[in-house]
């Protein structure tokens, strides 16, 4: 029987994280890498690709990692980046899809009152945050297949779960914006449509996160904490755990599964 250190190690895994630029991506990086696995990053921001891969570089982990740009917007972009980020690491065996339109994403029609969003906002959030998934998944699946042990997890929203509390927003700048839900929500479905088609030698699963603090206004934050049992809004590190575990051996048994890490926001 294996041992929980064998089970959880990514040594000689590859991966590819979209969104790894952001302040979630970076901790899902770090997951990876310390447990051994060679990572790419998938993002538009070239600053912050830049910046993250001097951040992780700078830890000693057993990989350097690098970063592709790519407008996942864009399908035929997608597509040949898939393709060359595989070539770049030699394979592949875990996709981490965590890049998304969120509510503070700054683009006209987005984050606005609903009467204002518009069908362009919506298109382009539904995109990014789903169509991406499925293109990327559906350009991967031939490397994929090759792993025999792949694991695909999705990073979804409470609100893909739930409907917004708006009240939560009163008196704020701040807008959920309906396309962020819905597509949330078809990451979940697809999650599961994945799980059943590519089963058994790949996985796939979703983690449904809950609100990150990111230094909303007072009156927000108090608002959440009381809807919250364990009275505070999650930070980076707070996903760590669910990624290393279904990234690995550890969730070998494991697919079409939803780990829920809100801190019980969506308990009541």
């Amino acid at each position: 029987m294996k041992t929980i250190k064998e089970l959880m190690s990514l040594e000689g895994k590859k991966a590819i994280v979209t969104g790894g630029a952001g302040h979630i991506g970076l901790a899902i990086c770090e997951s990876l890498m310390e447990l051994g696995a060679a990572v790419s990053i998938l993002d538009n921001d070239e600053k912050g690709c830049n910046d993250q891969c001097v951040e992780l570089n700078s830890k000693n982990y057993k990989n350097k990692v690098n970063s592709f740009i790519v407008d996942l917007s864009d399908e035929v972009q997608i597509k040949k980046t898939v393709e060359s980020t595989v070539q770049f690491l030699g394979g592949l065996d875990i996709i981490i899809h965590a890049a998304a339109f969120v509510g503070s994403t700054k683009f006209p029609g987005w984050a606005v009152i609903f009467d204002k969003q518009t069908v362009k906002a919506w298109n382009i959030a539904m995109a990014i945050n789903l169509t991406s998934a499925f293109i990327i998944v559906q350009s991967a699946l031939p490397y994929l297949k090759k792993s025999r042990h792949a694991s695909i997890v999705f990073i979804g929203s409470i609100y893909g779960l739930i409907a917004p509390d708006f009240n939560l927003y009163t008196n704020t700048d701040m807008q959920s914006p309906a396309a962020y839900g819905v597509s949330k929500a078809g990451l979940i479905q697809l999650c599961k449509y994945f799980s059943a088609l590519l089963a058994p030698d790949i996985r796939c699963n979703i983690i449904t996160a809950g609100g990150v603090w990111r230094k909303q206004p007072q009156s927000f934050v108090k608002k959440y904490l009381d809807k919250t049992p364990l009275k505070r809004m999650a930070n980076e590190e707070d996903f760590k755990g669910a990624i290393a575990f279904l990234s690995s051996s550890l969730s070998s048994y494991v697919t079409g599964t939803n780990i829920i890490v809100d801190g019980g926001f969506t308990a009541w």
